[in-house]
Order: structure tokens, then C-alpha cells, then sequence
């Protein structure tokens, strides 16, 4: 996401070569403090949603468990009463619910992983701020002496320059690949989607038919 990227990018910051390279040193150091101490805001905000996300796509996750074994327990009920297409329609139903389930535990386990990011970059970002805060009046005063290396420092802040640029052109690259393997993942699963159902769909009635037997042998036990 783009919150962490520009947490990441504050993180790594070089407060000395950035100070080097300023016009002026002073506002530079306050505002990069100033950005750091929004950003933390900002991550704050984002963790706490995304554990409040956690605690609710866990809870649609227990609702849907629920469903199944209240849906398993009404197709015994129909078998018990002999009623076959009420017992199919229920085991259907709870294998509906079955999928969802499912999917709220892939859901659930990528949002812990959010989660701990997020907790991770809170953390980097705090230790970079009073990292910041610690060093600004120190780094003023070494900048103050280093001025009179103005040769020096202008020939740093080139070599700093092209660095940038050869990163920018790195992640441009980089955004470009994963655009073009995103496409050609869509188109792939564009063309199998149809046969993917068509099997699914024999898989479903399978599975239909195994518990509806598993379930009427156990009421003739």
C-alpha cells in the first residue's frame, strides 16, 4: 500500500545526507520530523482498523461454522423423516456455507499478516523518529561545520541524485513486471474459469451424494 511505502521510504532516509543536501538544514530537519510524526499518526490509524478488520473477518468466520452445523443437523432431520430432497437441499446449503467458511480463514490468515506489517512498520517508524529527534540538533552542528566543504558536498549531493534516479527508474521497472504478470494472471484465469466451474460442479454433487449416503447409513445403523 502506499502508506507503507512512504513509511519505508522515511525509514530509510539518510538524516545526514539528506541535511547535506538541503538549502536549508534547519526547516529540512523539522520538516522531515514533522512527516514522520504524520505518517506514525497515519499507521496508527491503519492498524487499528485492520485489527478491528481481523476481529470481524473472524466472527463472519464463526457465523459461517455455525451455519454448517446448523444446516448438517436439519439434513439428519430430513432423513430422519425420510425426506431426501429436503436432506439434499440442506447438505447443499451447508456446503455453501462450507466455501465460505473457508474463505474467511484464507481471509483471516492474510489479515493477521497485515496486521503484523503494519505493527512491524509502527515500530521502525517510532525508533526513526527519536532517532530523529535525538540526532536533529547534532546533525545541525555538523552540517554548520561542513559547510565550508562546499565542493565536497555539491559532489555528494550529484552522486545522491543519480542514485535516485537509477532507484526511481528501478521501481518503475519493477511496477511495469508486476502489471504485466497481474494481466497475464487474469487472462489465464479468464480462459479456465468455465471448465474450473463445470468440475466444481460435479466435485459439489459428489460431495452431495457421499454425505446424503454417509448420513442415511448412519440412521439405518
Amino acid at each position: 500500500m502506499a502508506l507503507l511505502e512512504r513509511v519505508s521510504t522515511l525509514i530509510r532516509a539518510n538524516l545526514n545526507d539528506l541535511i547535506d543536501k538541503a538549502e536549508n538544514p534547519e526547516k529540512l530537519i523539522k520538516q522531515v520530523i514533522l512527516d514522520m510524526e504524520n505518517q506514525l499518526l497515519q499507521v496508527k490509524t491503519q492498524v487499528a482498523i485492520a485489527i478491528a478488520d481481523q476481529h470481524l473477518l473472524a466472527k463472519k468466520q464463526k457465523e459461517n461454522e455455525e451455519k454448517i452445523g446448523e444446516w448438517n443437523r436439519k439434513a439428519e432431520m430430513a432423513v430422519g423423516k425420510d425426506q431426501d430432497d429436503l436432506a439434499r437441499a440442506a447438505i447443499e446449503r451447508s456446503l455453501q456455507y462450507k466455501q465460505l467458511r473457508d474463505s474467511f480463514v484464507q481471509q483471516v490468515s492474510d489479515q493477521k499478516l497485515q496486521v503484523e506489517t503494519l505493527k512491524n512498520a509502527l515500530t521502525k517508524l517510532q525508533q526513526k523518529l527519536e532517532e530523529a529527534r535525538a540526532k536533529s540538533e547534532l546533525l545541525m552542528a555538523q552540517h554548520r561545520r561542513a559547510r565550508t566543504l562546499t565542493k565536497a558536498a555539491d559532489a555528494h549531493s550529484m552522486i545522491g541524485d543519480h542514485a535516485a534516479v537509477a532507484t526511481f527508474d528501478r521501481m518503475k521497472e519493477k511496477v511495469m513486471r508486476s502489471e504485466a504478470i497481474g494481466q497475464a494472471k487474469t487472462e489465464l484465469l479468464a480462459e479456465n474459469e468455465k471448465l474450473d466451474d463445470r468440475f466444481a460442479q460435479l466435485e459439489k454433487e459428489d460431495e452431495v451424494n457421499r454425505i446424503l449416503g454417509e448420513l442415511k447409513a448412519r440412521r439405518q445403523a
